[in-house]
């Protein structure tokens, strides 16, 4: 049997129920957590959850998972030193992974390219990248991006598991369904609608 990686037993808050699953060596667990204002703020513990910054008594943690960060800066930052991808891939990436100069096979990406101008696909690539130059386990997600791009990102993340590597993935839509080796729904415990109004979502 594959190594396992991380043991759910069940995740309950009064807002939602996570059902318990393993995630073992090769495999691809999504979390679908439906489209609404209260998934963000959902994904946004349940990460803490998986990726051991937050202890939970039903999670049991074996190796670590490193989540797949957004590209973000500062607005002083992004007006007077923007990061360019040359400068965030120094700083991210282990230079000795395939995935140090990955991004660059985008041909008009180089170098001096700042990072904040990217569109949503490569944006997202280049921090997947980042994360996938140092660690075999991830979480990660695929917020702003399109079909196209989650398709590839996608098939990225497949391959490293594929080669003995394991993901979370925390989605809205069925895109990837089918390229997953488990798929866990997100069990709401709240009045979705309701709660969609508040929020004039």
């Amino acid at each position: 049997m594959k190594e396992l990686i991380l043991e759910n037993k069940g995740i309950q808050t009064d807002q939602y129920f996570i059902p318990p699953f393993e995630l073992r060596e090769g495999e691809l667990v999504l979390i679908y957590l439906d489209n609404h204002p209260v998934s963000y703020e959902a994904e946004s513990s349940l990460i803490d959850i998986f990726s051991g910054k937050v202890k939970h008594k039903d999670v049991i943690i074996y190796k670590p998972l490193t989540y797949a960060k957004h590209f973000r800066e500062s607005e002083f930052r992004r007006r007077f030193f923007p990061i360019t991808v040359g400068q965030y891939l120094k700083r991210n990436t282990n230079e000795k992974s395939e995935y140090a100069k990955k991004i660059y096979e985008i041909d008009w990406i180089h170098k001096k390219t700042k990072v904040n101008i990217l569109p949503g696909n490569p944006r997202r690539l280049i921090t997947l990248y980042s994360v996938l130059s140092k660690t075999k386990n991830i979480i990660f997600d695929v917020v702003a991006q399109d079909s196209q791009g989650i398709k590839e990102t996608g098939q990225i993340v497949k391959r490293e598991v594929e080669k003995g590597g394991s993901a979370i993935l925390f989605d809205w839509t069925d895109i990837l369904k089918k390229d997953c080796t488990k798929y866990i729904k997100i069990e709401w415990l709240i009045d979705l609608e309701k709660n969609k109004r508040e929020f004039n979502f």
